[in-house]
């Protein structure tokens, strides 16, 4: 990749009175995501999984709205907003969204790896002027911050330490999800179009409210699986290293390894700490243990499914076809076509749709998947941006590939796309909501990957569901909550798939989405 600073210079600079350097910087604002300028752009690549089933050929379904390279380019991973500046000099455009600019001023490092986390800096510093969704940036002087953070770095001499500052920046500006991550832990995250990985099967994220690394899921059949780690599990330590801090990049980066090597964790697993508080174990490591997992080939696959046989209460078997979502990746959607219509001719009369413990991915994936169930111009999500504007985004002319009943599987794991995809079709009409309340992450970022091949996540948008419900640090409410209390007798033991069988058998979910189902066919009021 070409340099954004190909005509970078150092001033010779005194340690004892640095001298400033000036940067000229064009100062951009979007008005809203319906006119938005793009100066440069950079391809992203974000993990996907290829799949090698037959193409579907459907009636095209499209979004409508002014904005919709907007949740194109977020769904992709490609947003590439410039906006930075070469020392001593000012940056050229050839965009006339620049109506005037800005002089800051700051001492330049002699130590050349953190002149080019300085530069790093200011190009992450006027990204986030330019789209943050929030434009008081929590109430602080941004112009100022980049001052205040370029003296700390002045002194340093290593690039980790100089991170070190960026990441405390942001973190000011009371995001989460606003952060950037180093060259190396980028390299980690862009893991393949194959979908393919050597690791412990893992998937974690940082839990905005605590703080903790927890697990949101992990790979079936996984080394992480097979040793018993189960979502909601906190991460504690990686080979004997505190995880206070480190961000669910870097974890992943430890957790990841040549296949055939190990890696030691230590977790508090909620269902042991359960377990030790009805026993009356008192000891302050009650639920805290440490396990030894090899690394393997992690083969990752959005879709798994499989048909239910299932006895409606007036004795007739239908079959229902159970489809779980794990990730929404650049070949979702489909994935998801081919296997609805593979079902449709077996003869399947309603659907499961599983998306608990997705934590989300591609924005555009989501509502794709959307449009295989909905008919029509219907809403799929409003965004608002950082001056207030809300967007609607809507189908054109969809034409939904089965209009059988749905219900869907959420819980505290489902996140992001998820609750877009579960807020398109519970406010539509179109589904039942199973399960527990999702997570919370109403927000969409850009990822843009900077000079020096770190990339930095800027939170641009938030997001509200077609009724306008807001879900970020909410989460959407399902309509009936897992419980089998309301089911009179126990299910008949129907499924032929026997690796099915037990996992299936014993979800009480899967139990209480059929009741569900039974309701809609049988022309009920579903709760």
């Amino acid at each position: 990749m070409e340099s954004l600073f190909p005509n970078f210079e150092l001033s010779p600079i005194s340690t004892k009175s640095p001298k400033p350097a000036s940067f000229l910087l064009p100062s951009h604002r979007f008005s809203s995501l319906k006119s938005r300028t793009i100066t440069k752009k950079w391809s992203v690549s974000v993990p996907c999984v290829c799949s090698s089933s037959p193409t579907v050929k459907k009636t095209e379904s499209k979004l409508h709205s002014n904005g919709q390279d907007f949740i194109k380019s977020v769904g992709k991973g490609v947003i590439g907003f410039a906006a930075a500046a070469t020392a001593l000099a000012s940056v050229c455009y050839d965009a006339p969204a620049f109506a005037e600019s800005l002089t800051v001023a700051f001492p330049v490092s002699r130590a050349p790896e953190v002149n080019t986390v300085q530069r790093t800096l200011v190009e992450a510093w006027g990204l986030i002027r330019e789209t943050f969704v929030d434009p008081t940036f929590n109430h602080q002087d941004w112009d100022l911050k980049l001052q205040q953070t370029m003296v700390e770095m002045f002194p340093l001499n290593s690039a980790d330490v100089a991170y070190t500052k960026i990441s405390g920046m942001l973190s000011t500006l009371g995001d989460p999800f606003t952060r950037i991550i180093s060259p190396k832990e980028y390299q980690s995250f862009r893991i393949g179009s194959d979908g393919n990985l050597q690791g412990v099967g893992i998937f974690i994220n940082i839990e905005p409210r605590t703080g903790h690394l927890v697990v949101l899921s992990c790979v079936k059949g996984s080394p992480a699986a097979r040793a018993g780690i189960h979502e909601g599990d906190e991460l504690i330590e990686i080979n004997g290293e505190r995880l206070d801090g480190v961000t669910s990049e870097a974890a992943a980066q430890k957790l990841r390894g040549t296949a055939g090597t190990s890696v030691k964790v230590k977790v508090h697993s909620v269902i042991i700490y359960a377990l030790s508080l009805t026993a009356m174990e008192s000891s302050r490591d009650a639920g805290i243990r440490e396990v030894n997992l090899p690394r393997e080939y992690i083969t990752l696959s959005p879709i798994s499914s499989t048909i239910i046989p299932h006895k409606t209460p007036d004795g007739h078997l239908t079959k229902t076809g159970y489809v779980k979502l794990s990730a929404f990746s650049q070949s979702a959607a489909i994935d998801m076509a081919n296997t609805i219509l593979d079902m449709e001719t077996q003869g399947v009369h309603s659907y499961i749709l599983d998306l608990r413990n997705n934590p989300g991915g591609l924005v555009k994936a989501g509502l794709d998947v959307a449009q295989i169930w909905l008919d029509g111009d219907e809403t799929l999500v409003n965004t608002i941006d950082r001056d207030g504007n809300m967007l609607p985004f809507n189908m054109v002319d969809g034409h939904a590939i089965t209009h059988d009943p749905l219900v869907v599987l959420v819980n505290e794991g489902s996140a992001s796309a998820s609750e877009i995809l579960a807020g398109a079709l519970h406010d539509n009409g179109r589904a039942i909501l199973v399960g527990h309340k999702t997570f919370g992450k109403g927000k969409i970022q850009s990822v843009t990957e900077l000079h020096d091949g770190s990339a930095l996540f800027v939170t641009v948008a938030k997001y509200l569901s077609p009724a306008l419900h807001d879900i970020d640090q909410v989460g959407i409410m399902p309509d009936v909550q897992c419980t089998t209390d309301m089911l009179n007798s126990p299910r008949d033991s129907l499924l032929k798939n026997e690796s099915s069988t037990s996992s299936l058998e014993a979800d009480s979910c899967i139990l209480v989405a059929e009741h569900e189902l039974d309701i809609q066919e049988s022309g009920g009021t579903a709760s």
